[in-house]
């Protein structure tokens, strides 16, 4: 009984030890990770610049083209190449300039201005899905550190338990035999095992997570952090769930409602500023049909001739135009295509709108199935594996019990403590997913659809 007491110190030990060494390293809290991540995330800025760029090309295209300037010399003799030989030798200044068909520089301008509109709500989406997945990453790295933990704190466990076995052997103390030390001995191999598995886990996570840490805008990268050194709270955070609007409509599958949700949805709105600048782009097509205009203007001076006798200027003003008569393989193709173009849009909406329907119900459905399994682990397994475990021990320590028993039961709790901590990760990270397709203007769209009905 004494060995066991020393067991029992032994494991106060390591615990308290371990509680130490981790306080001596500043933890990556998954708030802190996440505004890390968003803030150097070189996507965003290069978000900021397309959007500059397409303003800056709808300003462009709202201006007419450049005037064309021409100079030149008209029916200038090849006989003595004399500017005041022949009545008709003109030195020519002209100007011309064209004007595009209809509105088509007003409509081309506004096309561009609503394709830009579509940049703040795809950073939006960028930062939600970005909180998303380096909460997944996070929550990766989080897991395996605390199985790692939960697994060290067993191992001192089994140590001690095969060297007790090993001496009770040695002095034919208690019903000990050489299959249980081989059995202690395996099961501690195991342990060694499946440490090395998560050790493998969690740099593979932490390295995924980095790779949303590291750089910025300078585009410098900062190695102060390995995926060996990350090291995160022990303690889960706080993430709150679904408001209970949304998990009524869920719980009731209301397909309809949770179509108009989504339709605030950052990605969504998206999609339909391409939509609408798609739409934009069939009235500009359709001013293909009108004629294009131009108006020029030129300056002809001649000499005098070679008796001095004053010769008179020429002026000329013109205006030109082309007719769009045969539209059937020009005309009428660029609306078309202008037509299909816009509705292969509309298509990509409601795929969206489906997948992430599909999506949502998904990991409601799962969330639903941890729910129910992490309040069985609570009211049942955590605490008849715990008491499993201890029964078979106090049960071999007095000399009443089968160390095999004693083995297995502390490694079926083992395993219980392991899932039922998976359980709350994973219970986690469905409330993460679900609040990335529910924003404050989804609660709005709850109200008014209500309304509505």
């Amino acid at each position: 009984m004494s060995a066991f007491k020393g067991l029992a110190c032994l494991i106060l030990l390591v615990t308290t030890s371990s509680q130490i060494s981790a306080e001596q390293k500043t933890p990556l809290t998954l708030q802190q990770a996440v505004a890390q991540a968003i803030q150097k995330d070189p996507w965003l800025e290069g978000s900021q610049y397309r959007e500059n760029a397409t303003i800056s090309s709808s300003i462009a295209a709202d201006t007419l083209p450049d005037p064309v300037v021409s100079l030149g010399l008209a029916n200038v003799p090849t006989d003595g190449f004399a500017f005041d030989q022949e009545p008709m030798t003109q030195v020519k200044a002209g100007i011309s300039q064209m004007f595009p068909r209809g509105e088509s520089l007003s409509i081309r301008r506004k096309q561009l201005e609503e394709l830009a509109t579509q940049h703040p709500f795809m950073r939006l989406d960028r930062i939600a899905k970005t909180q998303v997945a380096v909460s997944m990453k996070w929550l990766d790295v989080y897991l395996a550190q605390q199985s790692i933990s939960l697994i060290e704190k067993d191992r001192s466990l089994f140590e001690q338990l095969s060297e007790i076995a090993e001496a009770n052997y040695s002095s034919a103390v208690g019903k000990v035999r050489q299959q249980d030390i081989i059995r202690a001995q395996l099961e501690l191999a195991r342990l060694e095992d499946r440490l090395t598995k998560l050790s493998s886990q969690k740099e593979r996570a932490s390295a995924e997570l980095l790779e949303w840490l590291t750089g910025g805008d300078s585009g410098a990268f900062n190695n102060s952090v390995n995926v060996a050194s990350l090291e995160l709270p022990k303690t889960l955070p706080e993430i709150e769930g679904i408001e209970n609007a949304y998990y009524k409509i869920l719980k009731a599958n209301n397909q309809q409602m949770l179509a108009n949700i989504l339709i605030s949805h950052p990605l969504i709105r998206a999609v339909e500023s391409r939509i609408k600048s798609s739409q934009t782009g069939i009235k500009l097509a359709k001013q293909q049909y009108k004629p294009q205009w131009g108006v020029n203007a030129s300056y002809a001076y001649r000499a005098d001739d070679q008796m001095d006798r004053s010769r008179a200027d020429f002026l000329s003003i013109g205006v030109s135009f082309d007719l769009p008569l045969f539209t059937e393989n020009k005309q009428d193709k660029e609306v078309s295509a202008a037509v299909n173009e816009s509705e292969a849009i509309k298509t990509e909406k409601r795929l969206v709108l489906r997948g992430m329907l599909a999506q949502m119900q998904s990991i409601f459905a799962a969330r639903e199935r941890l729910l129910e399994r992490q309040t069985l682990y609570r009211t049942n397994i955590l605490q008849q594996s715990s008491e499993q475990a201890e029964a078979s021990l106090t049960a071999y320590t007095n000399d009443d019990g089968d160390f095999a028993e004693v083995v297995r039961a502390r490694i079926a709790d083992l395993n219980a403590r392991i899932d039922a901590l998976e359980i709350e990760v994973e219970l986690l990270k469905t409330n993460i997913q679900l609040n990335y397709f529910f924003s404050e203007q989804s609660l709005k769209a709850v109200s008014e659809f209500g309304a509505n009905q």
